[in-house]
């Protein structure tokens, strides 16, 4: 992976390739609970609720084009929840397999601090290997088994909670 990765917030102009990226992972049934591919205007609200000073959403660009990004949502909703955030992380496809999801996990773990974040979640289907071993490699640990919480095409599938304390 070349060293001209960089990161910036997204704008909603980078919406359309978001959506590309995340539409692109569907349909291996690996990474999203959503079956159909959705579109620019259902993620607009989505993309809204995304802010630069607490809950970014980043593309992550190398020689100028959009090859992955990543995201923090807000956990439940609440208050007491302010310190943890659920990290997204999406590739594309041309990029998978280059060490990219390494240098994305990396640069959020580093800057959560900076959002005010101690905790952070990663939500990943208990089949989606690679995605668990990822996040695994920078220390989250299982926080939660959610067994047969999706069912895609008609496989019962469970979720995983990892959890990383960057506080300590």
């Amino acid at each position: 992976m070349s060293k001209n990765l960089t990161f910036r917030n997204a704008t909603i102009e980078d919406l359309p390739e978001i959506v590309a990226i995340y539409n692109s992972t569907i349909v291996s049934r690996m990474v999203t609970a959503d079956t159909e591919p959705v579109t620019v205007e259902e993620r607009q609200n989505w993309f809204n609720e995304h802010d630069s000073v607490r809950r970014p959403l980043l593309v992550a660009e190398l020689e100028g084009e959009i090859c992955g990004w990543i995201s923090l949502e807000s956990f439940y909703g609440r208050p007491a929840y302010n310190q943890t955030a659920e990290v997204s992380i999406y590739i594309d496809e041309r990029f998978r397999g280059e060490g990219l999801g390494k240098k994305l996990l990396n640069y959020i773990i580093e800057k959560s601090p900076s959002y005010g974040i101690e905790i952070l979640l990663g939500f990943i289907f208990a089949h989606n290997e690679p995605s668990i071993k990822l996040f695994e490699r920078f220390g989250f640990e299982q926080w939660a088994h959610l067994p047969s919480v999706a069912k895609l095409d008609s496989v019962n599938r469970d979720l995983i909670i990892l959890g990383k304390n960057i506080s300590k």
